[in-house]
């Protein structure tokens, strides 16, 4: 895993910033153009691993095939994990073309105790819209025990990249799904609730995300057409 995965040093993380920086982050939001189109087919997916997570962990690593013959069909899509654990450790891995080697690099990593590091992932983000053209990204996770404020500061300068985000919650904590629907929000992307005990709704929400990655809106178009969780995404998508 070493030799796939490398660490990345926290960048600082914006502070200070109470409701009133989020709402003109969303006027700015509206008024960018999307990444363009030749930055399509790259998709940063960020997971939870910390303890509670290995259920969702596992079925995430299984239904990443499926993720890549959807991507596949409109145009391809190299896909980059990230995830937290433990007490600081925040690691990012290369961008990979297949299902096979990101569902290998995914069963070497076992989730492990620690609080949750959304700062640190977001922080990844906004590098890596500016310096790899990521178009899109998916964030799940169960919790959220930082500031929200900051969290939501930076979210907000990540929209106004024109990165959108996928924020998929597992259970029902209303704190966290407080913060993970205005993420969504500044980023001008989606927010879904699933369980892990059905996994077919979490399948289709990684599949509607890989769409939009791979093919833009209007791929995302297509797939909405049968109904599902990919219509509800694309309602909310700006």
């Amino acid at each position: 895993m070493a030799g796939d995965l490398k660490s990345r040093d926290q960048a600082g993380i914006v502070t200070g910033s109470g409701s009133s920086a989020v709402s003109a982050f969303l006027d700015q939001v509206k008024a960018m153009p999307s990444i363009a189109a030749d930055a399509r087919g790259k998709l940063v997916i960020a997971l939870d691993a910390t303890m509670s997570r290995q259920p969702t962990w596992d079925l995430a690593c299984s239904l990443q095939a499926e993720m890549f013959r959807t991507a596949a069909s409109i145009g391809g899509l190299a896909i980059q994990l990230v995830y937290f654990r433990g007490l600081a450790e925040c690691r990012a891995s290369r961008y990979v073309p297949d299902g096979a080697t990101l569902s290998a690099m995914m069963s070497k990593i076992r989730c492990e105790g620690g609080q949750t590091q959304i700062g640190r992932v977001l922080d990844h983000l906004h590098r890596a819209a500016r310096q790899d053209g990521v178009r899109a990204f998916v964030y799940v996770g169960d919790a959220m025990e930082e500031s929200a404020d900051i969290l939501l500061a930076r979210a907000g300068e990540i929209g106004l990249l024109g990165l959108r985000g996928f924020i998929f919650q597992e259970g029902h904590d209303p704190d966290a799904e407080r913060v993970f629907r205005e993420m969504a929000r500044l980023t001008g992307g989606a927010y879904a609730r699933f369980d892990h005990a059905a996994p077919a709704t979490l399948a289709e929400l990684l599949r509607a995300a890989a769409t939009y990655a791979a093919g833009g809106r209007d791929a995302l178009m297509k797939l909405a057409r049968s109904g599902g969780a990919s219509a509800a995404l694309l309602q909310q998508l700006r």
